[in-house]
């Protein structure tokens, strides 16, 4: 029966993926039409951390698609907002709390390579 769950949590998972680099995919084309919008290099698209005070905006790796704390960000912006979303990605969280997901996975990355 775990296993059976766990499958089902993957295929929920990986569906939501796709579904967010879709939405990912769409806001980089609407971006890229404005003049005033800062480049996103190939491989990385916008988030925007909107609680708490002043909203930011990050320019993440699509490799954070994968880590569990950005899905989970991913998955309250879902709940929060749907998938009706238009232009940068925002998802529910501080600016810390986000810069604490970037820094981690940064860390983790840095600690691998090391060995």
């Amino acid at each position: 029966m775990a296993l059976l769950r766990n499958g089902e949590e993957s295929v929920k998972v990986l569906m939501m993926l796709k579904l967010f680099v879709k939405k990912i995919q769409r806001s980089l084309i609407h971006s890229s039409r404005g003049s005033s919008v800062t480049e996103i290099k190939q491989g990385h698209f916008a988030v925007i951390a909107v609680k708490g005070g002043e909203p930011k905006r990050f320019i993440v790796e699509l490799e954070y698609l994968t880590d569990p704390a950005f899905v989970k960000l991913l998955e309250d912006a879902e709940e929060e907002y749907g998938f009706q979303q238009k232009g940068v990605l925002s998802v529910p969280c501080q600016p810390e709390e986000l810069e604490m997901i970037i820094g981690e996975r940064r860390r983790r990355r840095r600690m691998s390579t090391e060995w």
